[in-house]
């Protein structure tokens, strides 16, 4: 009989951390479908998960031996504005195993019942909200960018009402760790320094473990966090990714994407874009996200103050020094991710004026984001197509700007073929473009039709490969098939 090797160091913090309980049972628990590759990087046997016990455990009916299943507690700013408590209000961690790279991984169950965080909600999670997660968090996996990842999803076999009845499901995610910066603000807002520390202590040891020898060993988790958010957020941008709730509950201490509710990627490149219908006044817009993430990390730096020093004005000081390696250290990340998909290896001081041009006229001729750069990689081979002009509309727009990329080129070392063949790897052909992601939430939503979902999911495993029977995943959507808002499901 298959066991899951459960080590729940979490689990061992003091009481206060998180509430004690079981999922709740569903009635007829299905799976839908069972990540394998990542079960076997967990240790996990796939056979037996996708089995009777397997898919009771990830549907929350039964709670394996050496589980201690959790709901933690954690408080955090909604859109600017403070709750002191929040927590899991529909999620259970089951517990925590040691993957094959020797490293320690959450096992969450996502949609598996009330808690005492619920605020009077079900905890339960509708199949749509389920169904984004899983392809999202896979794809942004395959894209290379730090996440939380998939491990399954199971139906419920029970209906969850929001505006209607939808079929219900249970996700089961994985993450280094489901540890945010709201969960920092939570013993902060108590002025519980204790719980602070044991807190610090946990993250450091788990994430960070290079802060330890830091003279202050919270300051070095600051100022590490901050680097980690700094190089996450960049690479949301360089491939047109909206968080759609930067919420402080929202960001994962680990340096992780987490909670993809409202999320998506840009077509026609614009800034202010935002699709999350709960976000009005575009706090998260696309080029919000990088002053967003500081707002959230200064929320970090003031929840750790005691811990910095016991001299307030000094506390202030130090942390207001390591807030400002945040700009730095994300132009930096930036630059570097949009030299790659430029087919820049050397830096030059022009760069960071290249990139800001093609993005500003990418803008003004409305061209699609991800199709520009891939485009751009056939150009930068003299096999290729030459397409990229048609994507802007006018051609003097964007021949202005590719004669200086041109002559940048020509600084470069690596040959026309290597400079393609790189820029192919930096420049996704496909992504999880939103009507495509709509329409296979649709199909299984409403026809219990997962034939799409399987068929985006093979595509998007694959998003730097050409995949010629699948072109028309890669293409923008036309105006019938715009995606104009996107909602969190929960």
């Amino acid at each position: 009989m298959a066991t899951v090797a459960f080590d729940n160091s979490y689990a061992r913090l003091p009481e206060r951390f998180f509430a004690r309980l079981d999922p709740t049972p569903v009635r007829a628990p299905q799976l839908v479908r069972l990540n394998e590759t990542l079960a076997a990087s967990l240790g996990l046997d796939p056979q037996w998960l996708a089995g009777p016990q397997g898919v009771a455990m990830m549907a929350g009916n039964a709670v394996p031996e050496g589980a201690f299943p959790i709901a933690t507690a954690y408080a955090g700013h909604q859109f600017g504005g403070f709750s002191p408590q929040l927590g899991d209000g529909r999620a259970i961690l089951l517990g925590e195993v040691l993957g094959r790279d020797g490293r320690r991984y959450d096992i969450q169950l996502k949609g598996s019942g009330p808690t005492p965080f619920s605020r009077n909600g079900d905890g339960r999670a509708a199949l749509g909200p389920v169904l984004r997660e899983y392809i999202v968090s896979e794809a942004m996996a395959v894209l290379g960018v730090p996440t939380t990842r998939a491990l399954a999803a199971v139906t419920t076999g029970q209906p969850v009402r929001r505006q209607r009845a939808l079929p219900g499901a249970v996700l089961t995610r994985v993450a280094s760790s489901h540890i945010r910066i709201g969960t920092f603000q939570f013993f902060a807002a108590r002025g519980d320094a204790e719980a602070l520390a044991a807190l610090t202590d946990h993250v450091v040891a788990r994430h960070y473990p290079q802060a330890a020898g830091h003279a202050v060993p919270a300051l070095g988790l600051l100022e590490a966090v901050i680097a980690a958010q700094a190089r996450l957020v960049a690479q949301w941008m360089t491939l047109g990714f909206i968080h759609g709730v930067m919420n402080t509950d929202n960001m994962s201490i680990a340096g992780e994407t987490i909670d993809y509710g409202p999320c998506a990627f840009m077509d026609a490149y614009d800034p202010a874009t935002v699709f999350s219908s709960i976000d009005e006044r575009g706090r998260y817009a696309y080029g919000n996200q990088p002053p967003m993430a500081l707002w959230n990390l200064t929320r970090l730096a003031e929840a750790l103050l005691p811990l910095l020093s016991a001299e307030e004005d000094a506390a202030i000081a130090m942390a207001q020094e390591a807030l400002g390696g945040f700009w730095p250290a994300f132009q930096s990340a930036l630059l570097t991710g949009f030299r790659r998909k430029l087919g820049l290896a050397r830096e030059e001081e022009g760069d960071f004026a290249l990139v800001r041009d093609l993005l500003e006229a990418m803008q003004r001729a409305q061209a699609d984001f991800t199709a520009t750069f891939r485009s751009l990689a056939e150009d930068a081979d003299p096999r290729g197509q030459g397409t990229t002009q048609a994507l802007f509309g006018a051609p003097e727009v964007f021949e202005a700007w590719a004669e200086r990329w041109r002559q940048r080129l020509g600084r470069e070392v690596a040959t026309p073929q290597q400079r393609a063949a790189a820029m192919r790897l930096a420049n996704p052909r496909f992504i999880p473009r939103n009507h495509r992601v709509e329409a296979a939430l649709e199909a299984a939503v409403e026809h219990g039709d997962f034939a799409p979902f399987e068929t985006l999911m093979a595509v998007l495993a694959k998003p730097f490969d050409e995949q010629p029977e699948h072109a028309d995943y890669a293409l923008a959507p036309q105006p019938h098939e715009r995606v104009a808002a996107t909602f969190c499901g929960t």
